[in-house]
């Protein structure tokens, strides 16, 4: 493997950032939205779920429990 000296690699590393396309700050807070919204909901999907089957587990407990 080619070795670089520093200086090319310095230069090298600035040529690619450069090329690098950042988000704008709308960008940034539309997907931190949408992130935090779908977690929201996840949670939301996830608890209806628990309750649903925990109820469902309590009913055919309580059915053969007694």
């Amino acid at each position: 493997m080619a070795r670089t000296n520093p200086v090319q690699f310095v230069q090298q590393v600035r040529s690619e950032v450069s090329k690098v396309v950042w988000p704008s700050r709308r960008e940034v807070l539309m997907t931190t939205a949408m992130v935090v919204f779908l977690a929201a909901m996840a949670g939301i999907l996830f608890s209806l779920v628990d309750l649903l089957i925990r109820s469902g587990l309590q009913g055919v407990l309580t059915y053969f429990g007694s």
